[in-house]
């Protein structure tokens, strides 16, 4: 499906991938990142954090060998499907002690893509459970160097939009099976760059979740146009397809459906209901990368998605970053002349729309190409943490845990309803364990959207109760693929003890 942009996108093959030279990019990756509106808000916790392994309870739940030798945080690890039987499976070992890197190491010799340490082998560097893993790039840290000095170095002096930038690119686009996949500065810049290539501007209406990130309503306002915000489903914290169906006016554009915490969306209904009333479909996959719903991976449900590589993400990086998925050919090509300042990527300097600057570093390419082997076994390793938890707080009085099944998930966070949602938090950090609340108000509730609220949003629906109620109860839980073994399990028995000692 094409569509004639509001900016006159002429048609063609341009790749818009032509740069300039400045570096404009970061090489740290701190404990307490923002990540602005890709869908996170950061950690809130001190650096080295998190057990010693084989401190804590025995593990009875398999999560793979103990020790996956040469897979690291980005390689296979071997780790199964889906979750395996109750087993006394031994908890993982750390391989040594961990000594402070030298301060300016020489760029180290190639390594082998993917190379460190088993998921959930993470370091002891203190005695609480991180929400996010401190160390996420410890083992990558000579890679990332060795990148820099080459690409700083190197003859052509491309830090953007160059040949490492096109091969990530290509190997998202096979990963995927996608018509084009357009690296971008940001998983905000993503969606900006979406709707104004699919034409949406002043005068439309986008249907979005009045719950969720800032860009949800932002992007769409950047446009022009006005978001009209839509209640959630109460059990999967997701846009209600019923409800976004009856905010639907003669002058909505577009449904924006996205992916929340660890489920997809119902897409199967959106993409019906954008076929029935004439809409543009945009999905909101910036947390998902890596689901699959019935067959089709997150992000190509409509006429495009998006992926955040923030540093909280699954496919985090040390940096910004993002990328626009489509199935749409021509949708790309106008995403890739938008990204660079309305350049077609053929004829330098002759801009045929007006653009932005939402090109893709070339250091972060280059190491996002590293970490890609990696990914699945990551997110394995999230899915059975995610699981796990799933087995052992179902049920419990006052906590509601996500839907259980592995169709349509993405493990970004694993987030709870709880009753006494403060209460927990404060018994969960008491206890050591870190958590953190995403989206404390609503975006009508937030001060900066409450004048749109107002308007359409207000006439075209009776409010927003289930995310209201959400935003008062949800708390997520640590789930990445640093965690060990004894830590799942310390999560798991702190918010257990918690509800059955308030509750029981």
């Amino acid at each position: 499906m094409t569509t004639t942009s509001t900016h006159g996108l002429p048609a063609g093959n341009g790749d818009g991938r032509e740069s300039g030279t400045g570096a404009d990019f970061g090489t740290g990756a701190g404990t307490a990142p923002d990540v602005g509106g890709d869908s996170g808000t950061g950690a809130e916790t001190a650096p080295g954090t998190g057990p010693a392994p084989g401190t804590g309870p025995t593990s009875d739940f398999g999560f793979g060998p103990a020790d996956a030798p040469g897979t690291g945080s980005d390689t296979a690890s071997g780790l199964g499907t889906a979750p395996g039987p109750r087993a006394d499976s031994g908890l993982r070992t750390d391989s040594g002690p961990r000594t402070a890197p030298e301060p300016h190491p020489a760029p180290g010799p190639r390594t082998a893509p993917g190379s460190g340490p088993a998921p959930g082998s993470g370091p002891a560097t203190g005695d609480r459970v991180p929400f996010f893993p401190p160390d996420l790039f410890h083992e990558d840290r000579d890679t990332l160097l060795r990148l820099l000095h080459e690409i700083g170095t190197g003859a052509e002096q491309k830090f953007i939009l160059g040949d490492r930038t096109r091969r990530f690119e290509e190997a998202l686009r096979g990963r995927l099976g996608a018509a084009d996949v357009v690296a971008c500065s940001s998983g905000t810049s993503a969606l900006h760059l979406i709707l104004t290539a699919l034409g949406v501007g002043p005068g439309d209406e986008v249907v979005v979740p009045a719950l969720g990130c800032a860009p949800l309503a932002a992007a769409v306002l950047h446009t022009g146009a006005v978001p009209v915000f839509g209640d959630v489903d109460p059990r999967t914290l997701t846009l209600d397809p019923e409800d976004a169906r009856a905010r639907v006016t003669p002058r909505t554009k577009a449904l924006m459906p996205a992916h929340m915490f660890s489920v997809m969306a119902d897409m199967p209904r959106f993409t019906a209901l954008a076929a029935a009333e004439g809409l543009r479909l945009v999905e909101d996959s910036a947390v998902a990368q890596g689901a699959v719903l019935d067959g089709t991976p997150a992000g190509l449900w409509g006429d495009a998605g998006l992926y955040s590589f923030v540093q909280v993400k699954s496919f985090g990086m040390p940096g910004e970053g993002g990328a626009v998925v489509t199935r749409d050919e021509e949708t790309g090509h106008r995403v890739r002349m938008l990204r660079n300042h309305g350049q077609d990527g053929v004829h330098r300097g002759l801009h045929h729309v007006i653009g932005v600057n939402s090109r893709f570093d070339e250091i972060q390419a280059a190491f996002q190409l590293h970490r890609l082997p990696g990914l699945d076994a990551r997110l394995e390793r999230r899915a059975r943490i995610a699981a796990h938890y799933t087995e052992h707080l179902t049920g419990l009085p006052g906590v509601t845990t996500p839907p259980p099944g592995t169709d349509g998930r993405c493990y970004y966070v694993y987030t709870l309803l709880a009753d006494d949602r403060d209460a927990l938090r404060d018994h969960l950090s008491a206890e050591g364990v870190d958590t953190h609340v995403y989206y404390p108000k609503t975006l009508p509730d937030q001060a900066a959207f409450a004048p749109v609220a107002t308007g359409a949003s207000a006439a075209s629906g009776p409010g927003w109760p289930h995310a209201r109620d959400a935003a008062r109860r949800q708390l997520s839980l640590p789930v990445h693929h640093r965690l060990t073994d004894a830590q799942v399990e310390r999560v798991t028995e702190a918010v257990r003890a918690h509800a059955l000692r308030t509750r029981g």
